[in-house]
């Protein structure tokens, strides 16, 4: 065999790490970057928070830093032109050491935009909330040849009084409550009672076979094997009868109805805890007892003709039974608030739409001047090669930092020009919208439209949404328009809604009235939008009235 040797010239794209960071930025929410934000100060000390300067800083921004490096005249603002159209940014655009909240202009945005955006009248991209930049007196003073060294970390981040936190024995969470469960709740009430020894094991195993809905699991027959298996004594194993009188004492705990072995006996078990002279205890307790089948399949003929009950009788005795609760479980289940915080902000003014940002999530962070002005006084060595390689990466960082907020802004505000009218009518006005349809009009691509529109959040007149909320498929109509699969969700919405309950309207009918509005959806695309919007078929929506 011959060996030769041959070159091969290629060609490779590699991101950078700037550029990475600025995509990584451009995904995160904003509680993410809160602490993104936070983690870059602590590890960089050329950065610094609002807190930091706030409270009385020098007064000089980071244009003293870059001056310092670069030799320029510090009273010379300096600007720093990059462009990351590869991360979804804005090209070209001006920024300033001393970075805090950016203040974009109209011109930050690309001309036919602009344009567009003025000549409609609807959306205005307003910036009131993003604040200026703090510049003191001293920026325009000249810096000084020589800066003393002569502070210490302690004067710029001082320690905490408390000392180290790994030293202490402080616990922040000490005093959080815990959160209390269903078998928590039953060993409580457990505790509370005279029991013996035998009985109270034979109850733990009870306790321990309910699931969370509050029903008991498994049966009394395998509850006995189970106590049998862990009897080692000399003692002999409980019986069925002997475990079914302690289940009897264990459902009179709370919530009512726990450890019912099913629905039928739960149901009975929360009629027995109400009042004698409850209306119409009785008949709801014989309708539950015989006949809760026909009750399930919400076939009021049968039960008309079968109770003997008149169809107003029958309606208030149904009424009562849809008070109880068939998971008594869930009596107890605490649903965690899910706060989520705007990013972007929209409001009606003089009938112009306007977005902003939310200032309250906009970072207050810049350039240490401590820092950034030990560049120029201390000599060429490790020390000053360790401030300017974090000076840059400070640079880098505020950089991304404006890039992505002048990339939401912009894809936000698009986003609103094109759903106005569902701002103005409602979900039903929503217009069909994909990706590819914004990033084209604010010349982005897919991908950076996808990362922008992820877990941000619009605050509204009608509410919070999140940016992929605006994004919906289309289905054709007769005259040859499109809808949003969005508005066709709230049609079925509205339409079920107003239907007789006593007559419900079928997939198919539902179709046919969707027909009547030019909208061509097959039945089973209405049953799939309906599962989606949590709306039982039509036999289960039956209702007597």
């Amino acid at each position: 065999m011959k060996q030769s040797l041959s070159i091969k010239l290629g060609q490779q794209l590699k991101m950078t790490p700037q550029l990475q960071q600025a995509i990584r930025l451009l995904q995160l929410s904003a509680l993410e970057l809160e602490q993104e934000i936070q983690e870059n100060i602590d590890a960089n000390p050329l950065l610094e928070s609002e807190e930091d300067w706030s409270d009385g800083g020098d007064g000089e921004s980071g244009d003293s830093a870059d001056s310092a490096v670069s030799g320029d005249d510090p009273n010379e603002p300096h600007e720093l032109e990059a462009s990351i159209d590869d991360a979804g940014a804005v090209g070209d655009m001006e920024f300033t050491d001393d970075y805090a909240a950016p203040e974009l202009e109209p011109s930050d945005f690309p001309d036919n935009y602009g344009e567009e955006m003025i000549s409609t009248e609807v959306v205005d991209v307003a910036i009131d909330g993003m604040g200026e930049s703090e510049v003191s007196d001293q920026l325009h003073e000249p810096l000084a040849e020589d800066i003393p060294v002569d502070s210490n970390w302690d004067d710029v981040y001082p320690q905490s009084p408390a000392g180290n936190a790994a030293e202490s024995d402080y616990d922040a969470g000490a005093n959080d409550s815990a959160e209390e469960t269903l078998e928590s709740h039953l060993l409580w009430q457990l505790n509370l009672m005279p029991i013996a020894d035998s009985d109270r094991q034979i109850a733990l195993a009870i306790i321990d076979a309910i699931n969370d809905d509050g029903l008991l699991g498994t049966s009394i027959q395998d509850i006995c094997l189970t106590l049998a298996g862990n009897n080692q004594g000399s003692e002999p194993p409980p019986t069925e009868a002997e475990v079914t009188e302690i289940l009897h004492r264990i459902q009179r705990f709370d919530p009512v109805g726990v450890g019912a072995r099913d629905l039928r006996e739960c149901l009975l078990l929360q009629l027995e805890q109400l009042d004698a002279a409850t209306p119409w205890l009785n008949e709801a307790t014989t309708l539950v007892s015989e006949h809760l089948d026909v009750l399930g399949n919400k076939d009021f003929t049968t039960l008309v003709r079968q109770t003997q009950l008149s169809e107003h009788e029958l309606s208030q005795v149904v009424a009562l039974i849809r008070t109880l609760q068939p998971r008594p479980g869930n009596a107890l289940l605490v649903e965690k608030a899910d706060y989520e915080i705007p990013d972007v902000l929209v409001r009606k003014d003089k009938g112009r739409w306007l977005v902003e940002l939310n200032p309250e999530t906009l970072p207050r962070v810049r350039i240490n001047n401590t820092y950034a002005g030990l560049i120029k006084s201390i000599p060429t060595g490790p020390d000053k090669d360790y401030l300017r390689d974090n000076l840059q990466e400070a640079k880098w960082f505020l950089k991304s930092l404006q890039t992505r907020h002048d990339t939401l802004l912009k894809v936000a505000a698009k986003i609103v020009e094109v759903q106005k009218d569902f701002l103005e009518w409602g979900p039903e006005a929503m217009k069909p919208l994909i990706l590819a349809d914004i990033a084209q009009q604010v010349d982005l691509h897919e991908s950076t439209i996808s990362r922008v529109t992820n877990r941000k959040y619009l605050a509204t007149p009608r509410g919070l949404f999140e940016l992929k909320y605006f994004f919906s498929s289309h289905v054709g109509t007769t005259s040859g328009g499109e809808v949003s699969s969005t508005a066709i969700r709230a049609l079925i919405r509205k339409v079920t809604a107003e239907e007789n309950p006593r007559k419900p309207l079928s997939d198919s009918k539902i179709a046919a009235i969707l027909a009547e509005q030019k909208i061509n959806v097959a039945r089973r695309t209405v049953a799939k939008y309906r599962e989606s919007l949590s709306i039982p078929p039509s036999n289960e929506r039956k209702q007597l009235v």
